[in-house]
């Protein structure tokens, strides 16, 4: 059992490296080729394409290339090239507006191969090529908008740039995507602190406006308040003499009642004074004048 383990074991790593090889060995001498999924295999002989592999999946070289897939591998070239799409961004591209404002602009774009053969052989550059040309493009047909437009149509500019843009790319292999402008800016620094330092003012002068109207609405509504009050307080002033001499009337027509209530405040008054009193019988003879002498200036002494 020792001896049939180990022989299936040896056998088994045999024939895992022994089918890696022989399949090495078979790609090696041009039989098949397999295009992985979003790349292209062109191959060249002799300096010309023997073929193009644009679809993923296994191939079969004799089939597809004939006789020159025995040599393709030993006396040629196989380019592989990534078909993907591509994305790149070109920031602050220097154009001017109609008022002469210097403007940067920033370009988003897509790319990708849509000829392998004339994307290697049209152009040593092409993605180099192509942003030149967008950037070029950026400038020739941007500049001396109105910085109204330049700020709001984007997309008006984003399909310009592409238009412009296209059709020469598409000579090298390599086809333009989606554009679009993701950015306008101003590019001077003084304009920048100016336009920063009249926002700051007018957002100052906005400030103080709604600071000041909420201060007249305040004085307005307090104002009429006051006067209101005033008016409340001038007519419970003006009822309270009549109140008062009413009640005197009604109390006059009784002279025990009156003099009582007389007697009485007359007596709160000096309780709620702070005058000193002495308390003296009467027919005390001389005893109030010495009593009086001794007492503080502004005092007298009651009977």
């Amino acid at each position: 059992m020792n001896e049939f383990f180990t022989a299936l074991a040896v056998t088994f790593f045999a024939c895992l490296i022994g089918m890696a090889l022989f399949l090495a060995f078979l790609r090696l001498i041009g039989l098949y080729a397999i295009t992985e999924e979003g790349t292209a295999r062109v191959y060249v002989l002799f300096g010309k394409v023997a073929g193009v592999l644009d679809r993923a999946g296994f191939h079969v070289l004799p089939i597809a290339l004939g006789w020159k897939a025995f040599f393709v591998n030993w006396l040629g070239k196989c380019y592989v090239l990534d078909m993907r799409m591509d994305q790149e961004y070109l920031r602050s591209q220097p154009v001017n507006s109609e008022e002469g404002a210097p403007m940067g602009i920033g370009i988003w774009y897509e790319m990708y191969i849509s000829d392998p053969v004339s994307y290697i052989f049209k152009n040593t550059d092409p993605i180099g090529s192509l942003r030149a040309n967008v950037s070029n493009a950026s400038v020739r047909c941007l500049s001396n908008m109105k910085l109204s437009s330049m700020m709001e149509n984007r997309h008006e500019m984003s399909q310009t740039v592409r238009g412009e843009v296209s059709e020469k790319s598409a000579e090298w292999g390599y086809q333009l995507g989606s554009v679009y402008i993701r950015k306008v800016h101003f590019r001077d620094a003084g304009m920048i602190h100016q336009i920063e330092a009249k926002v700051v003012n007018r957002l100052r002068q906005v400030t103080s406006a709604i600071l000041q109207d909420g201060a007249n609405q305040v004085s307005i509504i307090t104002s009429t308040a006051e006067r209101e009050a005033a008016v409340a307080f001038a007519k419970a002033a003006g009822m309270r003499p009549y109140i008062v001499g009413s009640a005197l009337n009604e109390i006059g027509q009784d002279k025990e009642i009156e003099s009582a209530l007389f007697e009485i405040l007359e007596t709160q008054k000096m309780v709620e004074g702070d005058a000193k009193i002495s308390l003296i019988p009467e027919n005390s003879g001389v005893l109030a004048e010495l009593i009086a002498s001794n007492e503080p200036a502004g005092t007298r002494p009651a009977k």
